[in-house]
C-alpha cells in the first residue's frame, strides 16, 4: 500500500511561492518544519494585547532594539514562523535582507488563547531547537504569563526547555537582555481581565 506524504518546502522554496504570488500576505501562512501551516485568526483580545504589549515594550526599550510583531524569523529547521512579537538586535534596516536568524533574537513571544496547546508544543519545540534563549506565552485563558529559558535537547531527541516560570498579572518581569528593565504584566493583561470581568 502506497503512503502519501505531504510537500515539504524549504525556506527558499517558500520565498519563491511568495515572490512568484502564490502566497500572499492576507493568506496568513506559516513554514513550520517545511510545512505551510494556515494561521488561526486572531480575535479582540489577542489583537488588544499585542498592540499593548508592543507599545509598552516600544515605551520601554526606545531604538536600542528592533521590536517586531507578526513579522517572519528563519530557523534553520526549515521554519520561519510569525511570533506575536519579536525583540530583535540592531535597527531595523538591519533586516532589509533577511528576516532575523536565532542569534540576532532576544526573544519571541506568543499570544496565546485559542493557539495555547500549539504555542506549548509544536512552537515551543521549533523555537528550542533552534535555541531561541527567551520564549514567551502570554497565556490570555489564565491571565499568566509562561517564560520558558534555557533550550535543551533529551536523550529522545526530543526539544524543550529546562526552565518554566509563571507570572502573574500582578507582578513585572525583567526582560531579557535588559535586566534592570521590568514590564509591568498589569498592563499587559489589562484589556482581558476587563473583558473577562464583562462576561
Amino acid at each position: 500500500m502506497s503512503v502519501v506524504t505531504p510537500k515539504r518546502f524549504t525556506i527558499d522554496e517558500y520565498h519563491q511561492l511568495i515572490e512568484l504570488g502564490f502566497l500572499k500576505e492576507g493568506d496568513r501562512i506559516e513554514l513550520i518544519r517545511g510545512e505551510l501551516i494556515q494561521m488561526v485568526a486572531k480575535g479582540t483580545p489577542h489583537t488588544v494585547c499585542g498592540s499593548i504589549l508592543c507599545r509598552q515594550l516600544d515605551r520601554l526599550l526606545g531604538d536600542t532594539v528592533v521590536i517586531r510583531r507578526q513579522d517572519p524569523i528563519t530557523l534553520p529547521n526549515q521554519s520561519e514562523p510569525e511570533p506575536d512579537v519579536v525583540i530583535a538586535r540592531g535597527r531595523d534596516e538591519d533586516y532589509l535582507a533577511h528576516h532575523p536568524y536565532p542569534q540576532d533574537i532576544l526573544l519571541v513571544i506568543e499570544i496565546s488563547d485559542s493557539t495555547l496547546t500549539y504555542d506549548q508544543t509544536k512552537k515551543l519545540e521549533i523555537y528550542a531547537e533552534a535555541e531561541i534563549l527567551n520564549y514567551w506565552i502570554v497565556d490570555l485563558n489564565a491571565l499568566q504569563l509562561e517564560r520558558y529559558s534555557q533550550p535543551y535537547q533529551d536523550t529522545h531527541g526530543k526539544f524543550n526547555y529546562l526552565s518554566k516560570q509563571i507570572s502573574l498579572p500582578n507582578q513585572s518581569v525583567a526582560i531579557p537582555g535588559f535586566e534592570d528593565i521590568s514590564l509591568e504584566l498589569s498592563r499587559v493583561f489589562l484589556s482581558s481581565a476587563t473583558d473577562k470581568d464583562k462576561l
